[in-house]
């Protein structure tokens, strides 16, 4: 599965970089000495990242001594090096990239899971609607080849016909679906949707993760090392992370000055909370859904063990 490419985030990016580079330009009191670390974005700067632009802007790290830099990243910038260099010491990642990652000798870890659905969707027109995976059976789908695995996981997970599907390579626009050269899309819940809707063009919208694909999205990870040896700066970067995004959650209008913004985050608070973090705290998972997880990632050619997922940092924040 490939990373989203720029096109994607081009389409709401512009917008949402207002408020990252407001947030991310105001300048922290910092009264103290203080550890100077680096948190690793999986892409440019956007809504995407609100609760670490809001944990910035209250100081909410500079408190527990932290000086942190977001990094944003980009379709030249992967995640996983900085991370392995120590550039950076935590990275903003998925499920799927860290398994390849760790298949070819990294020593990582992921630490704490964002995105509690992935956020992967079928969306198709209110005329013919995609409402369930068989749905998708003699339907013209428009997605980049590079998640042919995507879409074969699903139609293996809810027993679909893949072959029965027609994939058309597109650009990612939503323009295909609205001129009626393919009858669905594959795209995620933030973006495309949003962008129709901007254009007053109401979409229908399946999630994957209804669905049983189940691969952890805007996870954070780390290095063995780091884990054994900065255990402290880990766990007042990831509580930083919690609060950030906990206020986020509680207003995610805040700070937010076009409708674009309002709509992502609209759509976005209900991937990244749920009755587990109500029960547990932001970025929590069980042994069920790591369970989940390693299932659709074998179907993604990726085999993993639960040892990939470590919780004890995410305990100690959690504990305060």
């Amino acid at each position: 599965m490939a990373r989203s490419g720029i096109t994607r985030r081009g389409l709401i990016g512009a917008g949402a970089a207002g408020l990252a580079s407001t947030l991310v330009g105001m300048p922290a009191m910092r009264a103290f000495a203080q550890t100077p670390v680096s948190l690793q974005l999986s892409w440019l700067h956007s809504v995407q990242f609100a609760g670490s632009y809001i944990a910035l802007k209250r100081d909410l790290w500079s408190e527990a001594g932290l000086d942190v830099s977001l990094l944003p990243g980009g379709p030249n910038a992967p995640v996983e090096p900085p991370v392995v260099s120590g550039t950076a010491l935590v990275g903003i990642s998925a499920a799927d990239y860290t398994a390849a990652a760790v298949q070819q000798g990294a020593p990582f870890r992921i630490l704490a899971v964002a995105m509690q659905k992935n956020p992967f969707v079928i969306a198709s027109l209110p005329a013919k609607p995609v409402r369930a995976p068989a749905d998708l059976e003699g339907l013209r789908i428009g997605m980049a080849l590079a998640n042919t695995p995507v879409l074969q996981a699903l139609c293996t997970l809810n027993d679909v016909d893949f072959a029965a599907i027609e994939r058309v390579p597109t650009q990612y626009s939503a323009q295909p679906l609205l001129s009626g050269e393919v009858d669905c899309l594959l795209c995620w819940e933030t973006d495309l949707p949003v962008a129709m809707a901007i254009r007053g063009v109401e979409s229908v919208t399946m999630l994957m993760a209804d669905h049983g694909y189940a691969v952890h999205s805007q996870t954070y990870i780390a290095t063995e090392d780091n884990i054994a040896n900065r255990r402290p700066d880990l766990v007042a970067l990831l509580r930083g992370e919690a609060s950030g995004w906990e206020a986020f959650r509680q207003d995610p209008d805040a700070g937010l000055d076009l409708e674009t913004q309002r709509l992502q985050a609209q759509r976005q608070v209900p991937l990244m909370f749920s009755d587990l973090t109500d029960a547990n705290g932001f970025g929590w998972w069980t042994d069920e859904t790591v369970a989940q997880n390693i299932e659709t990632l074998a179907l993604l050619g990726r085999t993993v063990t639960p040892d990939l997922w470590d919780r004890s940092i995410l305990e100690e924040v959690h504990a305060a």
